[in-house]
């Protein structure tokens, strides 16, 4: 079984592309992040003609998560226990589309959209932390109730977890940037001591391997780009990996989305 995660920036936008990509990859089950639209809005006929069930979790054009599948699509849950909401600057809560699960063949996937935090001091940063610990709670309580659960975290992270996972560290502390801060790594680190593990990395090893690259600045072909895509899967599910491959081919080309999808092989 072959899962995958992509952020594409505005399902609208690239639909051509993401329907060319599941043919080519031949992918099972694909964790979209950034869909960008509504439910009245999301385009059901690109995957149903495709063979792919597909659960959409979408308020506005902002966030957005889905999950389409062709191996089953069951016990689907748009966002998961307890799952913070945000008010800007004091308004009233509102909770976002950046959570959906489902089960497929077996598999529980969630396609995850983690908070940016856009700042070290703006008011995202605590929504982006609680958010993100809210979900540890949950997915260590997963694997705690079923040590053989077969999970998969799947999504834009918006955390560089190691100092080789962005371009040039230095910049990014000396203009105290986000996604590499102490209490960001903190909280994807908590997932890895709840059991979960990146089964990517292992096979796409190194500096320079990234997954992301902003539009300004020339980055892409400047090779300055990050790694802020991941799968985490519990103990269980990291035994079947086979392989995993990162799309950076994706990113080339009129009309890309920002960020490579994250392929992961499973037996």
């Amino acid at each position: 079984m072959k899962i995958a995660t992509w952020n594409v920036n505005s399902l609208r936008a690239r639909a051509d592309r993401v329907e060319d990509w599941l043919r080519r990859t031949d992918a099972d089950v694909l964790a979209i992040q950034e869909t960008k639209c509504k439910d009245e809005n999301f385009p059901w006929e690109l995957f149903e003609n495709n063979g792919y069930e597909v659960a959409h979790f979408g308020f506005s054009q902002w966030n957005g998560v889905a999950i389409a599948s062709r191996v089953g699509l069951d016990d689907v849950e748009r966002t998961f226990p307890d799952q913070p909401t945000f008010g800007k600057g004091g308004k009233d809560p509102v909770q976002e589309a950046r959570a959906i699960g489902a089960t497929c063949n077996g598999v529980r996937i969630w396609s995850l959209y983690v908070p940016n935090g856009r700042a070290l001091q703006d008011e995202h940063m605590p929504y982006k932390l609680e958010w993100l610990r809210r979900l540890k709670e949950n997915a260590a309580g997963w694997i705690a109730d079923d040590p053989q659960a077969q999970v998969a975290l799947m999504g834009d992270w918006n955390i560089a977890p190691l100092d080789e996972d962005v371009w040039d560290i230095d910049y990014f502390h000396d203009n105290e940037l986000t996604h590499v801060s102490g209490p960001e790594r903190a909280a994807f680190e908590a997932f890895v001591q709840a059991g979960f593990s990146d089964v990517v990395r292992p096979h796409t090893p190194g500096p320079g391997v990234y997954t992301y690259w902003d539009y300004t600045k020339l980055r892409f072909p400047k090779k300055e780009g990050m790694r802020i895509d991941f799968t985490l899967a519990s103990p269980a599910l990291a035994q079947r990996v086979t392989g995993a491959w990162i799309d950076r081919e994706e990113r080339k080309g009129k009309g890309a989305s920002d960020h490579a999808p994250v392929v992961v092989e499973l037996d």
